[in-house]
């Protein structure tokens, strides 16, 4: 049975699911094939993952093709309590409400998951967490999952590495039609709608400070850019570094950028990105976000240990007033800015994203019992058909290198 915070949300929530259809063309394909062919007929599916309308649609896609879906959300400030009321309304068990405590998210997953699920989707690796401790049991059935974010896969890799993952999974992350589109364009706009909603703020003349250069921080430096502000990178990677510094981006140590910077976004999938030493050199006012899975890129523990005063300044606002009056702003409790405090990545973005995720689901199926217990990435057959299919959707159309020109770039002769 759903457990969703009130029903009486449905309408809107419904509402809001049938919007974003309208812009995933891959995803609506596949849900029609799915309609016919019934691949998951019998099988339960868990999806742990950001409770909005795309991921909803993803879940009624997974439940056309026979699935017995249970969804349940992977960050406890983005959910969003009408859309899980809507999906309730729609047929699939969900298990989601928005701000609860951490004992109460923990709960929430382990109701999606007391379905024993035969495939798992996760979103940073909590499904996981449990299923390889104290609720091995849950996961009897399991022939495999699916992890979307560069976090969960990170983890998985160390996991497998230790001998401790208990069954396949799809790194659908590192996928070309997932990390290409979403870590890049979707973040980089995402994050920025995010930003500007919560703050009424222009961004035009400031100083931007972006932790990490990987997909997620090249698409947030690139809309700051755009929007006319002073983009510093922070970087360990010397390669990506030099990438920043020929795009454009001065690059320096957070030490340097620290005192620097108006608005702030850690991008890194690491711990400890901005800390105590940081806090104590930067400006008055300076705004605080994180686009990264865990709160931990900005140290929250430190910052209010120097605070004499933590007050609410506006909606997904708290100001930290330090001893010389400095007052420094945290967005979303340093939680994922454009999902705590944001709708998250646009429709057009996720429709390539979730359609990995639907058709890695479909390849376990038929290829779990070929899989040891590692990590695999996802074949270029799906990417390919993925891309296919939203290109067809936007009514584009390539080339197609004739035999003459398959021999040549198959041989070495001029």
């Amino acid at each position: 049975m759903s457990h969703v915070k009130d029903m009486s949300l449905a309408e809107y929530g419904r509402m809001k699911i049938e919007w974003v259809q309208d812009f995933m063309p891959a995803l609506v394909a596949i849900r029609k094939r799915f309609e016919a062919e019934k691949p998951f007929a019998g099988k339960k599916i868990t999806m742990s993952i950001h409770m909005e309308a795309k991921t909803a649609f993803l879940a009624l896609c997974l439940a056309a093709g026979g699935a017995e879906v249970h969804a349940t959300g992977c960050n406890p400030l983005s959910t969003q309590d009408d859309v899980a009321a809507g999906l309730a309304s729609m047929g699939v068990e969900t298990y989601a409400i928005h701000g609860v405590t951490s004992e109460e998210y923990q709960q929430l997953l382990i109701e999606a998951l007391s379905c024993h699920p035969d495939l798992i989707i996760d979103d940073g690796g909590d499904l996981l967490d449990l299923l390889s401790g104290n609720y091995a049991e849950l996961g009897d059935h399991i022939l495999g999952g699916a992890e979307e974010t560069t976090t969960g896969i990170h983890r998985l890799h160390a996991r497998a590495k230790a001998g401790l993952l208990p069954f396949p999974m799809m790194n659908v992350n590192d996928a070309k039609c997932k990390h290409y589109y979403d870590n890049k364009y979707g973040t980089g706009q995402s994050v920025w709608d995010s930003i500007m909603h919560t703050t009424n703020l222009l961004v035009a003349g400031k100083t931007v400070v972006v932790a990490g250069y990987g997909y997620c921080g090249r698409g947030v430096a690139m809309r700051a850019k755009g929007m006319g502000a002073n983009v510093i990178v922070t970087e360990i990677d010397p390669i990506k570094a030099l990438e920043a510094s020929m795009d454009g981006c001065r690059v320096m140590p957070m030490d340097e950028a620290a005192p620097q910077g108006d608005i702030f976004v850690t991008t890194t999938g690491c711990r400890d990105v901005i800390t105590r030493r940081h806090f104590e050199k930067m400006k008055n006012n300076a705004f605080l976000s994180n686009a990264g899975h865990f709160n931990v890129e900005v140290n929250g523990v430190e910052l209010e240990e120097m605070a004499v005063r933590v007050f609410k300044r506006r909606n997904d606002i708290v100001g930290y007033e330090l001893p010389d009056g400095r007052v420094l702003n945290l967005l979303a409790e340093g939680r994922l800015v454009n999902l705590a405090s944001g709708n998250g990545h646009p429709a057009e973005i996720m429709d390539t994203s979730f359609s990995v995720q639907a058709l890695a689901l479909e390849y376990l199926l038929h290829h779990a019992k070929e899989l040891d217990k590692q990590v695999y990435e996802i074949p270029q057959a799906i990417d390919d058909e993925i891309a296919r299919l939203k290109l067809r959707g936007a009514g584009l159309h390539i080339d197609v290198l004739t035999p003459e020109q398959e021999a040549y770039m198959a041989g070495w002769k001029v």
